[in-house]
């Protein structure tokens, strides 16, 4: 019998660790779309069931990156959902996964029609609707998920000494954190032969995953790899330092401030002799009514500059006026 309890002891030091473990499997995605399927019971908008399908899309690709993460035996810890704050600034991140060697930063995209990068790093989609050809632009998942990293970086940087710091500054950068966006939907070409290194190194989709896990601990320095306490040491730390920040998306559907901004966009695109979209386009306002910036620093990070400079305090006042 002692015999047997000192094996069992022995296998669990020595065993290796094999399995996924979930720290965090909920997404506040799952609220976002209650909340917005409980509005439309009395709101019927296009805009408001373009987001919740936007949403379900959004749910099945985390889902569907959750079920290949449980089913490899490389021995991962995850957390799905995460926001990590500093100063002013949000990472929202998809998932963190903890490799022995890499953690990766998750950027999920499930988006319909196929994916093209240029050379320039600019994202676009191609999709066919009513049998017509449609290429657009879209916000790069890229630069997303290297903000995600930024973030924490500076987090990092402020809460270690300088020394530290500077010792360990090329691991955070080259060792340590892999930002990573990966396209869910399985139907989706992803064509990135012309985009820059960086980009075609960091973009993958979604059968890819597992491999691309693989492969980069394979060419790991075997001396760096780390083991499962300290794997869940990391993961810990960004479950501790989860801010859990929410803002419903059922905000954006205040019908008096929507009212207001177009209203004002729409006297001062008359007075000014220019498009409306030269005010703020519509997605720029459905953001500004989601995330409702009370000063001139937050609306900076929804405008650009020259928008901001121009129509910044006017749409403050009319924000504040609407508390």
């Amino acid at each position: 019998m002692q015999g047997e309890m000192i094996m069992g002891i022995l296998d669990n030091i020595f065993k290796p660790f094999k399995d996924t473990v979930f720290l965090k499997e909920d997404s506040n995605l799952e609220k976002q779309l209650n909340e917005l399927k409980e509005l439309q019971k009395s709101n019927n908008s296009l805009s408001l069931a373009k987001d919740i399908k936007l949403l379900e899309w959004g749910i099945k690709g985390e889902e569907a990156i959750a079920y290949e993460l449980k089913c490899t035996n490389l021995g991962l810890y995850v957390l799905r959902d995460i926001t990590i704050s500093y100063e002013d600034l949000k990472a929202q991140i998809d998932f963190v996964v903890v490799s022995k060697g890499f953690t990766y930063l998750i950027e999920c995209k499930n988006l319909i029609g196929n994916i093209y990068v240029d050379n320039k790093g600019e994202f676009h989609r191609e999709y066919d609707l009513g049998g017509k050809k449609i290429r657009e632009a879209i916000y790069s998942p890229y630069t997303q998920t290297m903000r995600h990293k930024d973030i924490l970086k500076k987090r990092w940087l402020s809460k270690n000494s300088s020394l530290l710091t500077a010792l360990y500054e090329k691991n955070f950068d080259n060792l340590w954190f892999k930002p990573l966006v990966v396209l869910a939907n399985s139907k989706s070409i992803l064509d990135i032969k012309r985009a820059p290194l960086e980009i075609r190194k960091n973009t993958i989709r979604i059968d890819q995953l597992i491999n691309y896990i693989k492969n980069d601990l394979s060419n790991y320095d075997k001396d760096l790899l780390t083991n499962a306490n300290n794997m869940l040491k990391i993961a810990n730390n960004f479950l501790e330092n989860n801010t859990n920040d929410y803002c419903s998306l059922a905000n954006k559907y205040n019908q008096s401030i929507l009212n207001k901004l177009k209203n004002f966009r729409k006297e001062k695109a008359k007075e000014m002799n220019v498009p409306a979209y030269y005010i703020f386009n519509d997605e720029e306002l459905d953001k500004i009514i989601t995330l409702k910036p009370v000063t001139i620093e937050k609306l900076k990070e929804i405008l650009p500059p020259i928008k901001v400079k121009i129509h910044g305090n006017d749409i403050i006042k009319i924000l504040n006026e609407s508390k």
